[in-house]
């Protein structure tokens, strides 16, 4: 088997970069393959079209007449690029994308008269087998029906010779099966609570539009090499393997220069990014060696979530073209940073304003301060909610480790901010006299655009944090769909901005409190209730663990354990009063979640197992006699004297025995905790007792294995190193 990882590092040795055909400027191709506002005004008819827009704008159904000449449009569109087949491509609960491929080609009862065909029922709905997606008890297997229906909010687009349809997936009863569903749901409840908030600062605000610029954060490794490692095929993260001499300490790779190979890979992504109507714009190496980073302009949420979703499938297509395997867990190496996807938000409106951007004026900046105090109302109120919408079996990995936000909630808004809330805290209760309200527009409210003007202040410890005119959520992992914590982060907002409005509205009518003056009352109230959440020290510190316990925050450090708050009533409750899921889909959701945990673990104990006995074990084995031979010629030579000249090759034997009895012990140790659980029927205990009972035994087995690693003559260790991994590009 060692032959394999040295076939592996001869086969990386002689890469070369792979050519890139150059293309037009972006601003050219950008959205070549989607069917968007401009192809739309060419391929469809003036009613057609302005169905389409009043879909997107103002959420109005699409008429199944209308939909045919829809339909038409865009097979028209799509066959003149080439294309022979259609997918409805949505986002079922796998975490993945879903596509079933149907061909342009109908014939006559008797086979003849072969014709193109798409119709407004092929556009508008499809009925894919919905008996092996995840679904939590909602449907039993023999009611295998659910359907895919499109939104005609997010664009169809063209990947390769495939016309592909965003779809919503639901049940044969109507239930969510997917993640667009509840997403779509949550934006609708933003936009009408947000909007009733804005019409206090503009009358003329008719809808907010929650936006979204995630980061992507990825590792690329070489594909040889990858394939070497059983563990990252099987599991996306390296199970075994001892932390290389020379990891990110230096900090030498971190926005240093792009190795030409990735270079190219990058090049030939933002071709297909543009053509896709992805708007990518940053690219940058990341902390870790072999790890980058890629970053789009700012996008309309679900367009933004969808990109993302379709971005992390052409990555790795991409990447087969250039002999790369992109890494998307949150933690595939120890040692040194895991990935993250940062969710940078905010809410726009339909005149151009950035809702968390402050303006020239008083009345401008102290809209923007109650959608800023708000969001940390929000997510003070639910911080339980907002970890467990980031919470799975690879992100437990990543959390509080190296650089990555711990799993303590937080909110993190800089030294000039505070000093902000701290002024507004002291606004009199009730009326405020003219010299008041004065004086705190003028010197507090009006000064906002200076005072942020440098602050310049990053956490990067801190898991939501305000970066000037957005908060940044940068505890979602790499491998996540936006869609689980954008529903979550939307929907409790949307639920405090209803709530504030009812006690604005209230002191103006029964307090007969000045619109200005009840909105400072209000939001004075609630800098005093959220002061817990903020934080502006080292999140990573033992110090702030004790701190967080004495202020009631939450600090669940697993999945199973941070779930639960998915299935709170308080968290029932929200989603039930905004319509974006009933109590069905939400124990659905739990139970789906809880069930991924508990397989991702299980699948982890089955390869270390195999990787240990298969590989490190024999592999010490053969090195011992190795050993030991040599020791038994050592004592032909010298006779009783082979102990003191042969020390370093008994104490070598003996070590290595030690190591390998305490792999075998604890992989023993580990089967049968696992065949324990295996037998439990309630999803939360069996993820409880793999979490607490089955992934202790993967450090411990990684120690005697790493250990091993080091001991081994390296010609004889099979599996490809670190240092190889990371750094032979």
């Amino acid at each position: 088997m060692s032959t394999f990882r040295f076939s592996a590092l001869k086969e990386t040795a002689g890469r070369k970069p792979v050519f890139v055909e150059k293309l037009e400027k972006k601003s050219i191709i950008f959205g070549s393959n989607v069917f968007n506002d401009k192809a739309m005004r060419q391929f469809l008819t003036p009613d057609a079209y302005k169905a389409v827009q009043n879909a997107i704008q103002l959420g109005t159904k699409i008429d199944r007449n209308v939909a045919e000449y829809v339909a038409m449009g865009m097979k028209e569109w799509a066959l003149n690029k080439g294309v022979t087949h259609y997918t409805h491509w949505f986002q079922p609960l796998t975490g993945t994308t879903a596509e079933k491929h149907d061909a342009f080609f109908e014939t006559s009862m008797d086979g003849s008269d072969p014709v193109e065909k798409f119709g407004g029922t092929q556009l508008v709905q499809q009925e894919p087998d919905a008996s092996s997606f995840p679904n939590g008890g909602i449907r039993n297997t023999f009611e295998a029906r659910g359907y895919t229906a499109w939104d005609p909010t997010s664009p169809a687009f063209i990947y390769g010779t495939t016309l592909c349809i965003p779809t919503i997936f639901v049940s044969y009863t109507g239930e969510a099966l997917d993640n667009k569903t509840p997403l779509l749901r949550a934006l609708q409840a933003i936009d009408h609570a947000a909007t009733e908030v804005a019409k206090y600062f503009d009358k003329n605000v008719k809808k907010i539009t929650p936006t979204l610029g995630w980061e992507q954060e990825y590792f690329l490794v070489d594909r040889a090499l990858a394939n070497a490692r059983p563990d990252l095929l099987a599991t996306g993260r390296t199970l075994l393997g001892h932390t290389a001499a020379k990891g990110q300490q230096l900090d030498d790779h971190y926005f240093g220069s792009i190795p030409s190979r990735a270079l190219n890979y990058m090049r030939d992504l933002e071709n297909e990014c543009m053509l896709l109507g992805i708007p990518v714009k940053t690219r940058h190496n990341e902390v870790a060696p072999s790890q980058f980073e890629l970053a789009p302009i700012f996008e309309e949420t679900n367009l933004a979530v969808d990109h993302n979703s379709l971005l992390m499938d052409v990555m790795q297509k991409v990447a087969e073209r250039h002999d790369y395997k992109v890494l998307f867990h949150e933690k595939p190496f120890k040692g040194v940073n895991g990935s993250g996807k940062h969710n940078n938000w905010s809410l726009a409106t339909d005149t151009g304003i950035n809702l968390l951007s402050p303006g020239k004026t008083p009345m401008s900046n102290l809209q923007f301060l109650t959608f800023f105090i708000n969001t940390i109302k929000a997510v003070h109120d639910y911080e339980e909610l907002v970890r467990a919408s980031i919470a799975s079996a690879s992100n437990d990995h990543r959390l509080g480790a190296n650089e990555a936000p711990p799993a303590i909630i937080s909110v993190f808004i800089g030294q000039q901010l505070t000093k902000v809330l701290a002024e507004l805290e002291g606004v009199t209760k009730g009326k405020l006299s003219p010299e008041e309200k004065t004086d705190l527009k003028l010197n507090v409210v009006g000064k906002l655009p200076d005072v942020l003007l440098d602050n310049t202040d990053r956490n990067r410890t801190s898991p939501f944090a305000f970066t000037g005119n957005k908060f940044e959520f940068r505890a979602v992992g790499s491998t996540a769909n936006c869609a689980t914590s954008m529903t979550t982060l939307n929907a409790i907002v949307a639920k405090q901005l209803k709530d504030f409005k009812k006690e604005v509205d209230a002191l103006i009518e029964t307090k007969e409190l000045k619109k200005d003056e009840a909105i400072f009352n209000v939001l004075r109230e609630y800098i005093k209730q959220t002061k817990s959440i903020l934080f502006e020290g080292d999140g990573y510190s033992e110090a702030w663990e004790v701190e967080a316990k004495k202020r009631g925050l939450s600090n669940h450090k697993t999945t199973p354990e941070a779930l639960k708050a998915k299935v709170s009533r308080k968290a029932m409750d929200l989603f039930e009063e905004l319509d974006i899921m009933n109590h069905v889909e939400v124990e659905a959701r739990y139970e789906i979640e809880l069930e991924e945990y508990t397989k991702k673990i299980q699948i982890e104990g089955r390869v270390l197992g195999d990787i240990a006995r298969n590989h490190v074990v024999p592999t010490a084995i053969r090195y011992q006699n190795t050993l030991i031979e040599n020791v038994k010629g050592l004592k032909e030579i010298f006779g009783n004297e082979f102990e003191k000249i042969g020390k370093e090759q008994i104490s070598l034997i003996r070590e290595i025995s030690e190591h390998i009895e305490g792999i075998n012990t604890k992989v023993e140790a580990m089967t049968e905790e696992r065949k324990k659980a295996n037998t439990i029927e309630s999803a939360v205990d069996m993820a409880t007792a793999y979490c607490n009972n089955v992934k202790p035994y993967f450090e411990e087995i990684r120690y005697h294995a790493d250990k091993l690693e080091l001991l081994i003559d390296d010609e004889m260790w099979t599996l490809v190193k670190y240092r190889e991994l990371l750094f032979v590009r």
